[in-house]
């Protein structure tokens, strides 16, 4: 008798609950803000050790752009401004003395004059992540 009476009430209770809109529909829900920042593949140059065997510097760079349009070039120019990076990178460590350590300092002022004549203007910030000599 219980049975009987269980399942038409357990049925009635699933229609209502895909029949009602939720109470809070879309409310949870926000609006995915367009990305203002992507990294470039890792940079590598060749460096002279302290003792004169060569070594290998990697730099990891980035890009960073609030203006939308701005960023959108900045994405369809990664090949540029990857090569435009590595020849900053490749001039300076090819006068960099022997052991010395990078002065990324002045390594990132340079990618950042590199990067604005990439995109055209100003407004992109050129980030630069870990810096390895090996």
């Amino acid at each position: 008798m219980r049975r009987a009476l269980f399942l038409p009430v357990l049925s009635l209770l699933a229609a209502a609950s895909l029949a009602a809109p939720p109470a809070f529909a879309g409310h949870g829900e926000k609006e995915k803000a367009p990305p203002s920042y992507f990294a470039l593949d890792p940079l590598t140059a060749t460096v002279m050790r302290r003792d004169g065997r060569r070594g290998v510097m990697t730099l990891e760079t980035g890009v960073q752009a609030l203006d939308p349009k701005l960023m959108e070039r900045a994405q369809a120019s990664q090949p540029r401004l990857r090569a435009a990076f590595a020849e900053v990178l490749m001039t300076y460590t090819a006068g960099l003395p022997r052991g010395a350590a990078p002065d990324l300092g002045y390594l990132g002022n340079r990618m950042q004059v590199a990067a604005d004549k990439v995109l055209g203007r100003a407004g992109a910030k050129v980030l630069l992540g870990s810096a390895l000599v090996n």
